[in-house]
């Protein structure tokens, strides 16, 4: 057993330093396949690194792009999918759909913006929309969340045809994480958005923070700024949103955005309710412990050297239940690959007495095959909220944390298999919204 399955965790932030300018990158990417598609192969070849000049010639642009047209056929769309940091260096994903099929480029960028790869990943297992979304519907607007100095691609959902319908703001799990929540082939809350907009319900969803500003998070932060801001900032764009019903604006939190949703709550007194999706109950350093007994079950290693490397790893998280500052720990000390003013906020936020607290309608949903928050974590909001009105607790035995129906609690590469949202969860967030 290798020592990177221990210390799984939900909050795998990025803390490489990357200055660039994203959104310039995805312009200059989708500007290069425009050259590739109108033969200015000369002008693409610029977009490379000197470096990389002599390596690839126009020529060779001219015939790597003819030979993808003649097997794959005439170009339909090229749309950016994803960026991430890798290494110093920034990768874009690119996906192209052809008339005859889809394929994904990967365009490595220097921190001068300059080109010094491209990449054709194998084909991965293509999205497929859920039978219960209906694309005649609805209709679905590209727009900018601005958040403070921020700006953030975002996709505003709406149903056709009515008018005054309730609004929900989809708000992410941990990590860096684009609009779409895309776990490999999976998109939980471009799944959510549509599932509700099959039924009348509009939302806003947006790319997470993390992933366009990574940079910002290499000193002290909080969930302040990693989730809270830019949720207000959506729900203020939700309420703008024409045809929606201001007085029924919700949120819907994932994992970490559930178990924050009672905290974004007190900061928008006339916000309607919330659902909490996968949400913990408890502290992160006991969903993590969790975590790594698990993998260790899975492993089915029992080895004295297993046992001791997951003792050595609990003694490692347990450091994470700090919960103020001394003299050897500043605020941007890393501990556990987050900063020590992350661990304390956070540690000082009790998720189920502000729930309690709340006036707002709650809908809260678990999986029985969530391995990553588990049913311990639904009986402790069910101990805590059951008889309270407005509340509604709902536990789905097969679905996981993607809110995939599964067969069986599995370890991530079960989500390198396509299965949407469950159909039912869908409905019973739907019932829950437009219940008067």
């Amino acid at each position: 057993m290798k020592k990177t399955i221990l210390l799984v965790a939900l909050i795998l932030i990025s803390t490489v330093s990357f200055s660039q300018n994203v959104i310039s990158l995805f312009g200059k990417a989708n500007e290069f396949f425009n050259l590739l598609e109108t033969n200015k192969y000369d002008t693409a070849h610029l977009y490379f690194a000197e470096s990389e000049q002599a390596k690839i010639t126009p020529e060779n642009l001219k015939k790597l792009w003819t030979t993808i047209k003649a097997r794959l056929g005439n170009v339909e769309t090229i749309d950016v999918l994803q960026s991430r940091v890798q290494g110093e260096f920034f990768a874009v994903t690119i996906e192209g759909k052809f008339e005859r099929d889809i394929q994904n480029f990967v365009l490595m960028f220097n921190k001068s913006e300059k080109l010094v790869g491209l990449y054709m990943p194998p084909k991965a297992i293509a999205y497929t929309k859920p039978f219960y979304v209906d694309t005649a519907l609805y209709t679905e607007k590209s727009v900018y969340l601005q958040s403070s100095n921020h700006q953030l691609a975002a996709i505003i959902t709406t149903p056709k045809n009515i008018t005054n319908f309730p609004i929900v703001v989809l708000v992410h799990g941990s990590g860096p994480a684009d609009m779409d929540g895309t776990v490999g082939p999976n998109k939980p809350l471009k799944d959510i958005a549509t599932g509700l907009a099959s039924k009348g319900i509009g939302s806003v969803r947006y790319v997470k923070r993390t992933v366009i500003y990574p940079a910002e998070f290499n000193k002290a932060f909080t969930v302040k700024e990693e989730v809270l801001d830019d949720a207000v900032a959506a729900i203020a764009l939700a309420k703008t949103v024409k045809g929606a019903d201001v007085k029924n604006v919700y949120i819907l939190g994932h994992s970490l955005g559930g178990m924050l949703a009672p905290r974004i709550a007190t900061l928008v007194p006339d916000l309607k309710g919330m659902i909490l999706a996968a949400a913990p109950a408890r502290k992160l350093t006991d969903i993590i412990i969790d975590q790594n007994k698990y993998a260790v079950a899975q492993a089915k290693d029992t080895t004295a050297a297993t046992k001791k490397l997951l003792a050595d790893a609990i003694k490692a998280v347990e450091v994470t239940r700090i919960s103020k500052l001394r003299t050897t720990i500043k605020p941007d000390s890393i501990i556990l690959g987050l900063p020590a003013s992350y661990w304390i906020d956070l540690n000082a936020y009790n998720q189920v007495a502000a729930a309690k607290a709340s006036l707002k309608k709650i809908f809260i949903a678990q999986g029985g095959n969530d391995y990553q928050v588990s049913e311990v974590d639904f009986n402790l909001w069910k101990a805590a909220l059951a008889g309270k009105t407005g509340v509604t607790l709902k536990f789905y035995p097969e679905i996981n944390h993607l809110l995939s129906p599964q067969l069986e609690k599995g370890t991530t590469a079960q989500y390198q298999v396509m299965v949407n949202v469950s159909e039912q969860v869908v409905k019973d967030i739907a019932a829950f919204i437009l219940a008067k």
